[in-house]
This record gives C-alpha cells, structure tokens and sequence, in this order.
C-alpha cells in the first residue's frame, strides 16, 4: 500500500506521495525497552523456580527417606547450582530495572542469563543419575521450555538465537557426560546423551521460526511508524484518539512528536464519511497549521494515507500537561493561575479571530513547561481538530463523530451540550473550568456519568473558586464564576477581554524567576505525550 500524505505545511500539495522506509536491522526503541522489562519478569520468575525446586526437592527427600535419616537436609551440589541461579536471576531481574540500561543490551545479556541457565538445569537433572536398569528414552527438558518462552516474548535476531540456543540445548548432554564421569550414570556411548535429547534440538528449531516471526513483526511496526520525512522512534502516549510518538526529520535531524489519529475515531467505518473526514481534515489542519501564536504547539506537517490514518506533525515539548501538573502537585497560587490563563487567553484570541473555537479546551490540552530562555511557557494542544463558526450543524467538524458530542462533559459549555451553534464563548466557558481546577483541583461539578455532568453544566450554579481554596483574590473569584455563565452574552466575550480583566486583578505577579525556582524544585520536565484522550 502506498499512502500519501499533504506535503509540508505552507507548500502543500494533495498528489504527494509519502513513501515508508523500513530499517530492517532496528526495532523500535520502546518496543525494546518494553521487551526489556519483560526480561526483568522473566528472571525474577526463574529465580522464583531456582528456589521453589530446591525446596520441594527437599521435601520430597525427606517423603521418601526413613524417619530420623537426616540425609534429605545435606546441602549438595545441586543445591549450590540452584543457590547460583536464583542469584544470577535476581541480578538480571535488578539489572533491567535500571533507568539508563540499554534496552538491546539488556536482551544480549539475556541470552547469556538462557545459557547460564541451560548449563545450571543440565547439571541439576543429571548430577544424581537414575538407577542402572532405568530406561533411556528420548525426554524434552526445560532447557526447550526455557527456550519457546525466550523467543515467544522476546524480540531477538534468529542468528543470536541459534548460537545461545545451540549453547542451550548441547547442555543436557554436557551434563550427562559430567554425571558419567562423577560416576551416576552408565551411558552405552558418549552419542546416546546427544540423541536422549533430541526434542530440545526440535525445539530450538521451533523457537527459531518463532523469533523469526515476532523480530520481523517489530520491524513492520517500525516501517509502519515512518511518516513522510520523520522517522518515529519511540511511542510517548496513547489515548482515546490515537498515538503520539516521538520522531526526527531524516535530513535535518529535528526533533517532533507524531500523532497519528485511528480513521474510525473521526469518520466511523462508513466510506462517505470517511471521504468527508478526509477533506475536512485537510482544510481544518491548514486552518490550524497557519495559526501563529507562540502560545499555539506548532504544526509542522500533517497527511493522509491511503488507509485514512490522520497524522500531525508537532514540536516536541518539554514539561507536562495542566491536569498532571495539578494532580502531581495539588492546587495552584492565584497568581501562578493568572500567568498560565493570561497566555492561553493569548492563543485562543488568535484562533477565535480567524473564525474558529477549539471545542475541547481543557488541563490535559494545555501543556506549561521551559521553553528556549521562559519557564512556565504555555501552549495550547489539538488545534488541528478545531471547528469554524458556523450558522448552523450541518457542516459538522472534523472532531465530530456522527452521533456524539464533541468536547469533554467536564468542561463543556452549555450551548454546546444542547448542540447549539457555538463560537468563542463556548471557549472562554471551559477556560473557566480549567481556571477552576487549577485554583482549587477540583472539578466545578462532580457526577457520575457524562450526562450527568453535562445537565449539572446546563442548570446548576457552582460554588464560589474561593469556598473550596484559600488566597483567591475577590476579583479572580468573580472573574472564574462570569467565565462560567450559562448565557454566553454574560461572559466575558472574547479571550482578550479575559486577559485584560485578569491582568488588572490586584496580585503579585508570577514572573520568569518564580517559574524556574519551581522547576528546579520538581521533578525534572519530561516529554509530553500531546495526546488528548
């Protein structure tokens, strides 16, 4: 399938075509540091085994020997193996939860955690032989087990498989030649310890077939995730809408995030709608991409494939999203609440001058964080599924699925859960919301359903910022409660007219030197997922 995609943002033109590069020798970086932690399961599992065998071993000892032998408490050699397994397996499962390891590292030395395992589980099977008149007949042991699991949950190259494997599976017949020669097992000839086992060699064949499939499943994955000129490198979010993954430019190496948004989200399995979605996705992307202000994420590019995946090309931030930055840190001071809405006031003024309202303003579409030389620099998220003011619901947006509502119940407007025409107030309705949670980290209704809350928007009156939090100026209590009005002529009716109005509340000001002493106090900024759920 070759897709296509609109080219660079101020230069597009719908005929490209956007081929998918594959580098087959990588997988994906979170893929393997996710295989990785799985790694760190699987020896704490093997550790687990080491000591839970050596038990029951004990125990079935002492079943079987006469009461007052004390034989079955010897500490043996096997017992010395298993104490040197389950330590090399807790060693593992602590190595891979260290943060800076790396993950094809990690999965090399994993490899090397089967031999070492194979060569303990040989000897233990074999070191206290089995009765001379016992038959020898062809056995799978766990060695092959051990090996199924490792390839089926763990992306490894067939080639580094089969050296460790072959490694794995000569073990058992390793450690029947030991046993011989310790004098516990009469073998008729060396080659009846190789053929004892041969199962285990039928199941490496297996596990190799097996890696074959899942290491070229991740390399589809990686071909799958390269858009137009950006290779994506690592998933930093999901939600209800998509993916976000992080991406750089091939040429000019620049860092961005991707989101790549499911077809069905937006335009249902219905083929008209999806030809519609796409042509409204087209035009409100280019609406939202020519937005210009600093306090709007940048757009760098955005396309279509053939199989109607949505995708936007963004900058890529450092810090967090409002509804974090609350929960991880509780309430904010006024005067903190006032610079973080004053420069979201900023971008939606913009927007709201070019004709078109967000419809889904909210803490988790609202990110803060340094920027360049500025701390607590905000930018406003998912411009790219706004909606342009409009007489009438017919020409429904992009963001709004046939049958539903667009919008967050939680912060949603009235006019806009009755399904009425909206503009810019619906906006400047939400902001009060958000402004709401961040001076008290809480919502401005509670209920337990989405129509609930919606009908709680539509008719009941909120409380006062000030009678759920302390240090609220009277005018920013004032200001919060107008924001939230039913009748969007009683609001402040623009965003600009909001940001005068918060710029004249008697205060101390947040400055520069207040942000970067707070960020240097919490946790270091991370990178922001960019994806509304």
């Amino acid at each position: 399938m070759q897709p296509r995609r609109i080219g660079p943002v101020g230069s597009s033109t719908p005929g490209d075509v956007f081929t998918l590069r594959s580098h087959a020798h990588s997988l994906p970086a979170d893929i393997l540091r996710d295989a990785s932690l799985r790694l760190g399961i699987l020896s704490l599992v093997g550790a687990v085994l080491w000591i839970l065998a050596d038990v029951l071993y004990h125990v079935a000892q002492r079943a079987m020997t006469p009461p007052g032998d004390p034989t079955w408490l010897r500490f043996s050699f096997t017992d010395a193996i298993a104490v040197v397994g389950s330590i090399v397996s807790f060693a593992l499962h602590a190595y891979t939860r260290r943060s800076k390891r790396r993950p094809q590292f990690v999965l090399d030395l994993g490899l090397v955690y089967i031999m070492i395992t194979a060569l303990g589980v040989g000897l233990v099977m074999h070191w206290d032989g089995r009765p001379r008149d016992a038959p020898m007949n062809p056995e799978i042991s766990w060695i092959g087990v051990l090996l199924l699991i490792f390839a089926a949950i763990l992306p490894t190259s067939p080639r580094k498989l089969l050296i460790a494997g072959a490694f794995s599976v000569a073990m058992n017949p390793v450690g029947m030649l030991i046993a011989e020669a310790h004098g516990t097992i009469d073998l008729p000839t060396p080659w009846v310890a190789l053929l004892m086992h041969y199962p285990d060699i039928l199941l490496l064949g297996v596990a190799l077939v097996i890696s074959g499939v899942v290491t070229q499943l991740g390399r589809q994955v990686t071909k799958a995730r390269e858009a137009g000129s950006y290779e994506l490198t690592e998933l930093i979010g999901r939600g209800g809408m998509g993916e976000v993954y992080k991406a750089k430019h091939r040429m000019f190496a620049r860092a961005a995030a991707i989101k790549l948004i499911r077809p069905e989200v937006l335009a249902g399995q219905d083929d008209e709608a999806a030809d519609l979605a796409v042509k409204r996705f087209r035009r409100e992307a280019e609406a939202a991409a020519n937005l210009r202000s600093p306090h709007t994420v940048e757009i760098y590019d955005f396309g279509i494939s053939d199989d109607r995946t949505f995708y936007f090309v963004m900058e890529l931030l450092d810090g967090m999203d409002l509804e974090s930055l609350v929960r991880q840190h509780g309430p904010l001071p006024a005067a903190r609440v006032i610079h973080i809405v004053t420069q979201v006031c900023d971008s939606l003024e913009e927007a709201h001058r070019a004709g078109l309202v967000h419809r889904d303003i909210k803490p988790a579409n609202i990110h803060v964080g340094p920027l360049g030389l500025r701390n607590d620099f905000v930018k406003v998220l998912d411009f790219g599924l706004v909606k342009p003011f409009a007489a009438t619901n017919s020409d429904q947006s992009l963001a709004t699925v046939a049958g539903q509502i667009t919008g967050t119940p939680a912060y949603m407007a009235p006019e806009m859960a009755l399904g009425d025409v909206v503009d810019g107030r619906a906006d400047i309705y939400a902001l009060g919301c958000v402004t709401y949670y961040l001076l008290t980290a809480e919502l401005v209704f509670n209920a337990d359903s989405s129509m609930q809350m919606m009908a709680r928007h539509l008719k009941s009156t909120p409380r006062m910022p000030s009678q759920r939090a302390n240090g609220i100026p009277r005018a920013l209590d004032e200001l919060v409660v107008a924001c939230l009005a039913k009748d969007p002529k009683d609001r402040p009716q623009s965003a600009a007219e909001l940001a005068r109005r918060l710029e004249a509340i008697d205060t101390p000001a947040w400055g520069d030197d207040d942000a970067a002493r707070w960020w240097s106090t919490n946790q270091s900024p991370e990178r922001v997922g960019l994806l509304s759920t």
